[in-house]
């Protein structure tokens, strides 16, 4: 490595900066951080020839300069881990809640409806990410329609042959059309209020929302 000056090329030590350590291009942060740490810093480039043009390389700092900038930037990565963490266990607390309220508003339409299975059907359809009905605009909403076409996915998927009825290739509004009687005896079963846990129906849900 050389630096070159108006009067020649000098090696590291001859141009005073033998004690300076190389930094690696690569990391933005680390070496912005390095040279406002180091009292004297220098760029490190290299001849291209193929493109004509000099191209850098990374540069040299002091090696006190670079250690301080390192613990700088491993404070910040440990700042953001803190701050992810937290991000995480209010989104945690956030879901928890909402699941809860979608809950409670499934046990209100459809008091009928079992509390162990109205908890089950607001986890799955609230689940963040998933496109699901629950986290449709509408599902946040809480409105009825979205309630209550959470609640007949379930019933379509768990209580009736719908699911085979797609695996044996039967087009999805025809398989819908097979067991909508069913799907909506429950959903009329659980408005009124009775409850059962046996097999039994439940019908279309109102358009415009995506089941899973």
């Amino acid at each position: 490595m050389l630096v070159l000056e108006e009067d020649g090329s000098r090696c590291l030590d001859c141009a005073d900066l033998g004690h300076l350590v190389f930094l690696p291009r690569g990391d933005t942060a680390l070496t912005r951080r390095s040279r406002e740490e180091s009292g004297l810093s220098a760029v490190v480039v290299r001849f291209n020839r193929r493109k004509g043009r000099y191209e850098r390389q990374g540069v040299l700092v002091e090696e006190a300069g670079l250690a301080r900038a390192e613990q700088r930037c491993l404070a910040d990565a440990e700042a953001r881990r803190r701050r992810r963490l937290r991000d995480a266990r209010r989104r945690a607390a956030a879901d928890a809640r909402f699941t809860e309220a979608f809950t409670a508003e499934i046990l209100r339409l459809l008091p009928g409806c079992p509390v162990a299975r109205a908890g089950e059907i607001a986890a799955h359809a609230s689940v963040r990410g998933s496109g699901r009905v629950g986290r449709s605009a509408a599902g946040r909403a809480l409105t009825e329609g979205a309630v209550i076409s959470a609640v007949a996915a379930s019933v379509r998927h768990l209580e009736t042959p719908y699911d085979e009825l797609l695996m044996n290739g039967v087009p999805r509004n025809e398989a819908r059309r097979r067991i909508g009687a069913r799907v909506e005896a429950r959903l009329r079963e659980w408005r009124e209020g009775e409850g059962g846990e046996g097999e039994g129906a439940g019908g279309e849900p109102p358009p415009g929302f995506p089941l899973r």
